[in-house]
């Protein structure tokens, strides 16, 4: 390293000129940057050497930082930058080139200080792995060369244009992690017997959701008595969660409970059944009323339990379906959709029911006494 002297200030600083102020300047930056490079160099040699052997200390930027007085913090970087811009020995006594040689000797002529090394360092650390030993060294000499009279500017530009040649194509985009998609569903049976629905969905799902009720929540069309669906918007998309949960239970590949499909359990007397008139107590949690059950079970797999008095189980049959697949077939045949005037409900969306008149919106449609099971899907269905 060769020597460089401190320059002398003048007797009278004030009486210096603006020429010989920024002259002053300069020559005090050469010295503190050359300065800074010999210090370099003394910390490399410090790590070729291994602070533990010489001093006792695990590592150079420790045994730095006592002797100047830094923390850890502050002493890492400059140890780091040291070791970049000078050659160091492994433990063997090989020589371990610099990882920035041209960028050491600028700065050991006094032509660049710290702040210019580290960008020149970061510059080097983006060029892609797989560049040869020959031209990250042209790039690195293009950069130190520049470095000693550009600014940090015309550096970031250089660097554009140094990626741009070594690597065209630039780095492949990274495709973000997607996030896990937030869903809660809350469901509360209230005292009167009707059920409470909350729920907060992502923005696919609340979407889809939205598309599907917007899909069966199409008001009916006008009546041949030119009445329009009282139904309100909040009513319309009701029934269409029903239909969708229709619609689910339905499918032949959806998980089950226990072994079986989903069910729900409907505990009847036989007299009740009969007659329409009583209560049937609905999955042992709630109750309806005789008429409904009786809806309910024309249509659905039908598990018979009899029971004594004391209401002990006697015996136990096997579930069969009241309404045969044949016979649903020939009712989707025979109605197309939902046998209700007024209603053009799919037959997908529709249920069996053996019935003689049918009730909607408070009017009584008779259907002709007596005749096979028609298909609707109106709860408002009754046997009068």
């Amino acid at each position: 390293m060769s020597e460089t002297v401190l320059p002398e200030l003048p007797q009278e600083l004030w009486r210096a000129g603006k020429l010989e102020l920024a002259h002053g300047v300069r020559q005090f930056l050469q010295v503190m940057r050359a300065a800074s490079a010999g210090l370099g160099q003394y910390l490399a040699e410090v790590e070729s050497r291994g602070a533990k052997d010489l001093y006792g200390y695990g590592s150079t930027a420790a045994w730095f930082a006592d002797v100047a007085g830094l923390s850890r913090r502050e002493a890492g970087p400059i140890v780091k930058r040291a070791i970049a811009v000078n050659p160091t020995r492994a433990l063997d006594g090989t020589e371990v080139p610099a990882v920035a040689p041209a960028t050491g000797a600028a700065a050991a002529d006094g032509a660049i200080g710290e702040h210019r090394i580290e960008q020149i360092l970061e510059i080097l650390g983006r060029i892609p792995a797989d560049t040869s030993a020959e031209d990250r060294e042209t790039a690195e000499k293009i950069l130190a060369d520049l470095a000693r009279d550009a600014g940090p500017r015309q550096l970031a530009k250089a660097e554009e244009d140094i990626l741009g040649w070594l690597d065209p194509d630039g780095n492949e985009p990274k495709e973000p992690e997607p996030k896990q998609p937030r869903r809660e569903v809350t469901l509360e049976r209230r005292k009167d017997g009707f059920w409470k629905l909350n729920g907060l969905l992502d923005d696919e799902t609340g979407a889809r959701t939205a598309a599907a009720l917007e899909a069966y929540a199409t008001p009916r069309p006008v009546d041949e008595f030119g009445q329009a669906d009282p139904r309100s918007k909040a009513e319309r998309q009701g029934d269409a969660w029903a239909e969708l949960l229709d619609l689910a239970i339905a499918c032949p590949d959806q998980p089950g409970t226990s072994g079986y499909r989903t069910l729900v359990h409907v505990t009847i007397g036989l007299e009740e059944l009969k007659t329409g008139i009583g209560k049937a107590c609905l999955d042992f949690i709630g109750t309806m009323t005789a008429r409904e059950a009786r809806m309910t079970a024309c249509d659905c797999l039908m598990l018979p339990v009899v029971m004594n008095a004391a209401g002990e189980p006697l015996d136990v049959g096997r579930l069969r379906r009241f309404v045969t697949p044949g016979q649903r077939r020939a009712l989707n045949i025979r109605d197309r959709g939902c046998a209700l005037p007024g209603c053009h409900r799919r037959p997908k969306n529709c249920h069996v029911h053996h019935i003689h008149h049918v009730r909607h919106d408070a009017r009584v449609y008779p259907i002709g006494g007596e005749r096979p099971p028609i298909l609707s899907r109106h709860s408002g269905l009754v046997k009068l």
